[in-house]
């Protein structure tokens, strides 16, 4: 795009040149302090102009991810040295994370200034979040959720290296094929750590981005401020009017080091420094000013000042206090409101019961009348099929393509932009289209989501809704037959439903949209039409509208003869999902003898009821359907053993699949893998004869 020129006050230059000073100020004080300044830090010397003029065109309606070398941009919005230093310390007044996460790793909801979801350290990976940010506010104007001063400009940072990620590129389609209002500003120093522009790249960003159609893009040296300036204000006027994507490649210098733990001298010669350092921002802007008739000794007088600030607002914070360790558990997740069960579960005039995927599509399409807020998309969800196990058909048709919608294959994509979705205060419900091909977004899902509320000290938990079908349902092969809750149960910050039933599934996906934190629900294929052989009873009467069950309240949906429980001849199954199933028809042949737990939810568990109820019992058997060896179960198993110990008759018992890296396509060979109710019936008769 073209470039206009803009005069730059006096007043602008000499503000910029005292937050440069103020960086190189911060930057050597850290140096000289490096037995006080323990945690890993990097630091934004040779970077300081075009994060400045970036910050300097931002207003409190605006959004932007800095990385963790954007201290000068954090000094350009607004925050002082003092406060950024008690991050570098890891102090508890730390406005970010509260002393967990490292220096300028940013979150901020500050009225007065521009707003800053979490930031984390894997590099690129906040292209995702942020476009997601982008994504939202484009929605909220569509549907005039919310009026703004100024039409919201999204700022996304990261460095040259970071772009040869593949999220990245993620973002790039996503925010050009939408046109949404974001800048990626891209900060090029030519070095990824110890790897050069020619180890790591075929092309800088610019070339990079070129195949994007619909991505606009521009040139900047970032060490001239006065340059950064008049593009920043080019790029953020065009973003602010047309509401279209840009791409700033900002050639830029690296003065300090990679960071304080990984030093220049490890890696760079004298003649790479002193190229760099001839490029000095502080320098460069200092000659600037100097030939326009400011005075030199003001000049002195700034970087004096500078000095001082610093070093007083550094002595200032190592004499702050650090967190209080009995706080290290506070912002896993943020409170949830839904903590009863509400609502008529079965209604006087219900009528036929409802299998499994309807009931989602019901309570979807009522939270949608509901809450404009909310939106769904992911793979094939939209109207044209209504996803390939018809578990959104009809959505398309009734809320138009805005609010439901397909994506390209995107997991990362799908799952990562929720992020920022609910940062702007939307509830996005997605899609994976099979658990198989959750992987791609488990980068996001762990990185991003899981971590958001707590490094951002409760500012960010993230709200959003994860639907996953899993699970085998008969020949589906390798790669759409698996289940995975043991991967995401070991990510702590999210949620996790598992339901067996409609009913269930309808009050468990409420209950999901109510919760401000992150819920996967997992969502069994064979359970979604009651087609697999014994799954009738996953059709139930339909719940109200206002039925919402909440997380963490396992159900007994089997009963034991107390007469038989008083004799010691009875045990629990403790299982979930398709378990269910296959613990029903177990149970036949052991006529009161048997107990069985749907828990419904795996984070949170009920751990209460199930201690309970095995303590009663004496013996007890995990049934899950995934490879028992290191599974969820076989921990939970170990977990009731130790709480249950002194009333256990026999040691717990898991029963799952065969220990195989997949499941077989070959319907002898799956049914030889996964666990059934014969299976079960031969581990219940063992225990019950010992």
């Amino acid at each position: 795009m073209e470039l206009t020129k803009e005069n730059i006050s006096q007043e602008i230059l000499l503000k910029a040149f005292n937050h440069m000073m103020l960086a190189k100020a911060m930057a050597d004080i850290y140096e000289e302090n490096r037995n006080t300044t323990k945690y890993v830090h990097s630091t934004s010397r040779g970077h300081e102009a075009i994060q400045l003029a970036t910050a300097y065109q931002l207003t409190k309606d605006d959004w932007v991810s800095p990385y963790y070398r954007d201290e000068s941009l954090l000094l350009g919005i607004g925050f002082e040295p003092y406060r950024l230093m008690l991050q570098l310390l890891a102090k508890a007044d730390d406005p970010f994370s509260g002393g967990r996460s490292y220096y300028s790793h940013p979150s901020s909801r500050e009225e007065d200034k521009p707003k800053i979801i979490h930031q984390s350290s894997a590099t690129g990976m906040q292209t995702i979040p942020t476009t997601g940010v982008a994504q939202g506010i484009k929605y909220i104007q569509e549907f005039n959720l919310q009026q703004f001063e100024n039409n919201p400009v999204v700022i996304c940072s990261l460095g040259d290296n970071s772009v040869t990620e593949g999220e990245v590129s993620e973002a790039f389609q996503f925010a050009a094929l939408h046109q949404l209002p974001i800048i990626f500003l891209i900060q090029d120093n030519e070095w990824g750590i110890s790897v050069t522009k020619e180890e790591a790249r075929t092309a800088d960003a610019y070339d990079f981005v070129a195949g994007f159609t619909g991505l606009n893009r521009m040139r900047v040296d970032g060490t001239d401020f006065v340059e950064s300036f008049e593009a920043m204000k080019n790029a953020v006027d065009f973003v602010r009017n047309e509401r279209k994507p840009l791409v700033v490649c900002a050639k830029t210098v690296l003065i300090g080091h990679h960071t304080s733990g990984v030093r220049r001298e490890f890696y760079r010669d004298e003649a790479d420094l002193e190229k760099h350092r001839a490029k000095d921002p502080g320098n460069i802007l200092r000659k600037r000013l100097l030939e326009s008739g400011i005075d030199e000794d003001l000049l002195k007088q700034i970087e004096k000042k500078a000095r001082l600030e610093a070093e007083q607002s550094f002595q200032k914070a190592i004499e702050a206090e650090d967190p209080k360790p009995e706080t290290v558990e506070d912002f896993v997740f943020a409170p949830t409101p839904i903590t009863e069960e509400v609502g008529k579960r079965v209604p006087e005039n219900a009528g036929e019961k409802i299998v499994m995927v309807d009931a989602a599509i019901h309570a979807i399409q009522e939270l949608m009348w509901k809450h404009p807020e909310a939106l769904l998309y992911g793979q094939d969800v939209g109207e044209r099929i209504g996803g390939v196990f018809r578990e959104t058909v009809t959505l398309g048709q009734k809320f138009g393509n805005k609010r439901v919608f397909n994506t390209a294959i995107q997991e990362a994509y799908i799952i990562g932009s929720t992020v920022g979705m609910s940062a702007v205060g939307l509830k996005p419900i997605v899609e994976v289209q099979f658990a198989d091909y959750i992987y791609p977004g488990i980068n996001q899902l762990v990185t991003e989501i899981s971590k958001s509320s707590y490094l951002s000290g409760g500012k960010f938990p993230v709200s959003n809704i994860i639907r996953v079908p899993t699970g085998a349902y008969g020949g589906g092969g390798p790669y759409h037959s698996g289940s995975v809750e043991s991967i995401l149960a070991n990510i702590k910050g999210i949620k996790i439903a598992y339901p067996s039933n409609a009913a269930d599934f309808k009050g468990l996906l409420k209950a999901a949209y109510y919760d401000p934190n992150p819920v996967v629900m997992l969502e069994h294929k064979g359970l979604y039409w009651s087609k697999v052989p014994g799954t009738d009873e996953a059709k139930t009467l339909e719940p109200d509208e206002d039925y919402i069950l909440p997380f963490g309240k396992a159900n007994i949906i089997l009963d034991a003869d107390p007469t038989e429980i008083e004799k010691g001849r009875t045990l629990v199954i403790v299982t979930y999902g398709m378990g269910v199933y296959w613990a029903k028809e177990a149970a036949k042949s052991f006529d009161g003898r048997v107990e069985i737990i749907d828990l419904r939810t795996l984070i949170p568990l009920d751990e209460k009821l199930v201690f309970e109820r095995v303590k009663l019992h004496g013996k007890c058997v995990v049934l899950t359907e995934e490879p028992i060896q290191n599974s969820f179960a076989e921990a939970f198993a170990h977990r009731i053993s130790k709480n249950c110990f002194r009333n256990l008759d026999l040691p717990v018992e898991t029963v799952g699949a065969l220990n195989l890296p997949a499941v077989p396509i070959n319907l002898a060979l799956e049914k030889e893998m996964l666990p059934n109710a014969e299976k079960l019936k031969v581990k219940i008769a063992e225990m019950f004869t010992l």
